[in-house]
């Protein structure tokens, strides 16, 4: 976990990967309850105290906790769980209003699992000099990430050991806490590690996000392509109608964009409704492809559609390898 100062009045935990955001929260109480007894300076608020079953949602009670001075403690560790349900500002208000004057006895811990955090309380936490802990790798930040996972265990790889785990986890952050973990267990706190170290204890490699089989589809790169593919469906789990789904989202955007009278990536962007750097990537893609590449590609893909549903007596996987190898193609 990121190190953060022990004495800020609220932290923001906040990821969409929930066994990341568990063990970053639990980490994080440990260190603020240092040496006080838990049973006595440690209060949870979740969905059952959050949202009654006969009462509407609301996060007065955490807030009621948070104002609670200690009792036979000097301080309390005040933790709110299932937070996201509250995404509207009038629902958070009570907890703006509590944090520009807060308890100086109280740690509160707020746990945010995915979801938007409403802006006026992100801006109540930094304005209350709070901490936010971002337990998400993000796309381009992924071996900072897992450097910073690493050091916190007491791990040091070298750069190709990283570059090992980083590939091996894909979209599969969570998979690093059992990692670190046979890691510590087998080689011990402290130790500088090389790939050779850490490979043996890699399995399967870990899904990947759609991106990267789309990217390597456009680029006509078909042996990385069904690489991806593999990784998509065992590594990741994605059934192959799920797959599927996505190549013919990319394709119809391209298709969208054939034609059109965009300009340039703004303009393709508002017509798409996606970033304006993801615009720019398939404005391009669509211009090189073509209309009848296009429409091939969407022809494949319903055929594929037909045989995942019966139409062929071929294993799922074989029909995607088919498609992918095909669209792959039509890119060279």
């Amino acid at each position: 976990m990121t190190r953060v100062r022990l004495n800020a009045p609220v932290y923001l935990v906040k990821g969409d990967d929930d066994v990341l955001l568990r063990d970053a929260a639990r980490s994080l109480v440990h260190e603020l309850t240092g040496d006080l007894d838990p049973n006595l300076a440690v209060e949870e608020v979740g969905r059952d105290r959050l949202s009654p079953p006969d009462g509407e949602a609301s996060i007065v009670p955490l807030v009621d906790a948070a104002q609670t001075p200690p009792f036979l403690t000097e301080r309390r560790v005040v933790v709110g769980r299932d937070l996201e349900m509250f995404t509207r500002q009038a629902q958070v208000a009570p907890l703006v209003d509590y944090l520009a004057d807060p308890l100086p006895t109280t740690s509160l811990v707020l746990v945010w699992s995915g979801g938007r955090v409403p802006k006026p309380l992100l801006d109540a936490i930094r304005a209350a000099k709070g901490e936010v802990v971002d337990t998400g790798p993000g796309r381009n930040k992924v071996d900072d990430w897992v450097k910073e996972q690493l050091a916190a265990a007491g791990l040091t790889l070298d750069a190709g050991a990283r570059k090992a785990v980083v590939a091996w986890l894909g979209d599969d952050p969570q998979r690093l806490v059992g990692l670190v973990e046979t890691l510590v267990g087998t080689y011990g706190a402290g130790a500088r590690l090389t790939a050779a170290d850490v490979e043996p204890h890699l399995g399967e490699a870990g899904g990947v996000p759609p991106w990267h089989l789309t990217d390597a589809i456009d680029e006509g790169r078909i042996n990385v392509a069904l690489e991806m593919l593999g990784r998509m469906m065992a590594g990741g789990g994605r059934h192959a109608l799920a797959v599927l789904a996505t190549l013919h989202t990319h394709f119809a955007r391209l298709l969208l964009l054939d034609g059109a009278p965009v300009s340039g990536e703004r303009d393709a962007a508002q017509l798409l409704g996606v970033h304006p750097k993801a615009a720019r990537r398939l404005l391009a893609q669509a211009r090189k492809l073509g209309h009848a590449r296009i429409v091939r590609a969407l022809d494949l893909l319903a055929a594929a559609d037909i045989d995942l549903r019966g139409g062929k007596a071929w294993p799922s996987e074989l029909v995607m390898e088919v498609l992918v190898a095909r669209l792959a193609q039509l890119a060279r």
